[in-house]
């Protein structure tokens, strides 16, 4: 039983791992697939390698104990094990992941095909440049496209990340107040429903944060920010569409009134996927503005290490972006390493290399097949896609502010108020629906909150068909079967976890069972 007195094993009638009955335990094509550990078999392998030569140590006298503790498998048993793996998890190619503000858009082939041709998935960090023109004019034209799209005069394209990216504009901020000789400027404003990234990037960077409460339209006010106002200010950090998928109408005045009183004006351009072609931060007043590139291009989101989040900077902090970065010379492109060779005042370096290459190739092919009316298309579909899911569904569900939504539809839980099922109880049931759960409890700015983002490329018989199970969910809890939400999820090799135990005490180490 977990915490809240749940089961935490399988039901014999409705899960894998105990008797579901069948002999094996498996459902069909669902198979009880155990841990790789437990398929060893010494001594077997599937290919033969030849004994490592004898080497004189030179780890100081330490001995290995033992050996590593890979498990010994043929090759059919690691392509199953792994086969069997991938049938369990859940992506985008099956079917809607409508996670809000994390936008798991479509991946399409064309820019897979792309970064796989040997000519940029081949080459090495530190290749002499002479032998890697392609590949600089490459990131130098992806470059060109965000400046353009964004109106925006310089791009810092190291950081590998959107919270990187964040890291990245503070510190080219932090970079400018020190040249100007104001070290005074310590406060950062962040609004209250802002992703909890943007505080922390603050803190990290020594700022004291200082929050601007979210008007009851769930907006920030000109009068608000205004209020925060002083010569300790040293940036405003501000979403736009902001995190409850709303755009904020009084943004070039917030900007002009930063400005007046010396600050910068950094947006978190985690939602511009909402705008692109259709507005441009540098008309908005922006000064610095990451932008997730798996989230308005479509490269793939997530994985451990394809990250990248370029940073869009003003003409204020551009002499400030970090190194390197390329440039034209008379012999052809070339990236500048290092501060004495720049013509600015770079404030360092992000990461050992310029980015991620990968990541990079993929953008630019979706810029360019989609072109300036493809890109506008797209960001008008994901607007056009989270507001027929917020009209078919607020009959049914409640909506915490009135009024059309950007490219996420929001919702609160007091459609569920006394019907004993939760945010989280939802949520599971969505998932024997065959559904992944929407972003839940955030923004924090909303009691129990459901962050609905369907992306651009979802047909309607998709949307429909998500939408018809969010009814029939919300009709089950309000006709009191809050014993279906408690058991769910039922269709899954595992049910109701005990998570908040899993976080806090994570078994991260296999141990074979006592002889």
């Amino acid at each position: 039983m977990n915490t809240q007195g749940r089961k935490t094993t399988p039901d014999a009638e409705t899960a894998a791992g105990t008797d579901v009955g069948t002999y094996t335990g498996n459902r069909g094509l669902v198979h009880e697939e155990p841990l790789i550990f437990e398929l060893d078999n010494p001594g077997v392998t599937g290919v033969d390698l030849e004994a490592a030569p004898a080497v004189t140590s030179r780890l100081g006298g330490l001995k290995a104990r033992a050996g590593i503790g890979l498990p010994g498998l043929s090759e059919p048993t690691v392509v199953r094990h792994y086969t069997r793996l991938s049938q369990k998890n859940f992506g985008i190619d099956s079917t809607m992941y409508p996670l809000g503000s994390c936008t798991m858009k479509h991946n399409p082939r064309l820019n897979e095909k792309l970064a796989r041709l040997a000519g940029f998935s081949d080459i090495h960090p530190m290749q002499p440049q002479s032998t890697v023109q392609g590949a600089l004019e490459l990131i130098d034209q992806l470059a060109h496209w965000l400046k353009t799209l964004t109106g925006m005069p310089a791009v810092a394209m190291s950081p590998a990340a959107g919270a990187h990216g964040e890291l990245c504009g503070l510190m080219a901020i932090r970079a400018a107040l020190q040249a100007r000789g104001e070290t005074g400027r310590t406060r950062v404003l962040v609004p209250e429903s802002a992703h909890g990234t943007n505080p922390a990037t603050a803190a990290f960077c020594g700022f004291t944060v200082d929050a601007i409460p979210a008007e009851a339209n769930g907006r920030v006010s000109v009068e608000a920010v205004k209020a925060k106002l002083g010569p300790d200010v040293a940036c405003i950090m501000l979403t736009n569409p902001n995190t409850c998928g709303l755009f904020e109408p009084q943004v070039k005045e917030i900007a002009d009134a930063v400005h007046a009183a010396g600050g910068y004006f950094y947006c978190d351009g985690a939602n511009y996927n909402a705008i692109v072609g259709r507005v441009r931060p540098a008309d908005l007043g922006v000064d610095a503005m990451h932008i997730n590139l798996h989230k308005t291009f479509s490269t793939p989101h997530g994985g451990g290490g394809p990250g990248s989040g370029p940073v869009v900077l003003s003409d204020a902090l551009a002499p400030y972006a970090p190194l390197p970065y390329v440039v034209h010379g008379a012999d052809g492109l070339r990236l500048v390493e290092h501060a004495a060779d720049a013509e600015g005042r770079p404030f360092g370096r992000m990461k050992a290399f310029h980015g991620q290459m990968g990541m990079f190739v993929r953008a630019l092919a979706y810029i360019l097949s989609h072109g300036a009316d493809g890109l506008r298309q797209a960001s008008s579909d994901a607007v056009l896609n989270a507001n027929y899911v917020k009209a078919r569904l607020q009959d049914v569900m409640s909506v915490p502010f009135d009024g059309y939504c950007m490219h996420e539809a929001l919702f609160d839980d007091r459609f569920l108020k006394d019907t004993g099922v939760t945010t989280l109880d939802f949520a599971k049931a969505m998932i024997d629906e065959g559904f992944h759960p929407m972003t839940m409890y955030f923004p924090l700015v909303v009691h129990g909150a459901f962050l609905i983002e369907p992306t651009e490329t979802e047909p309607k018989a998709t949307l429909d068909q998500f939408i018809g199970a969010m009814r029939h969910l919300a009709g089950k809890a309000k006709a009191g079967d809050a014993a279906h939400f408690l058991a769910a999820p039922r269709y899954t090799p595992r049910r109701r976890l005990d998570e908040t135990g899993a976080a806090r005490k994570p078994v991260l180490r296999w141990t074979p069972p006592a002889a």
